[in-house]
């Protein structure tokens, strides 16, 4: 899997366990899910998101270009 397809499968499961915990434990952590909206959006100009960096340098995750150059 590349990193491209994990952060995007992690940042959907996180959105979904914010929504999940706003309803089943405190209405508060509806801030969970807008801090993960905004980091999203913030990703998306900058190309910097903290989670990606973990994925690459502890999990070893590589990106689509790493993938297809080792083919």
């Amino acid at each position: 899997m590349s990193l491209e397809k994990a952060l995007n499968a992690f940042a959907g499961f996180m959105v979904l366990l914010s929504v999940v915990l706003t309803v089943n434990v405190h209405e508060n952590f509806m801030w969970f899910t807008v801090f993960i909206g905004a980091n999203l959006f913030q990703q998306s100009f900058t190309g910097f998101c903290p989670a990606s960096i973990i994925m690459k340098k502890v999990l070893g995750f590589k990106t689509e270009r790493e993938l297809a150059l080792e083919k």
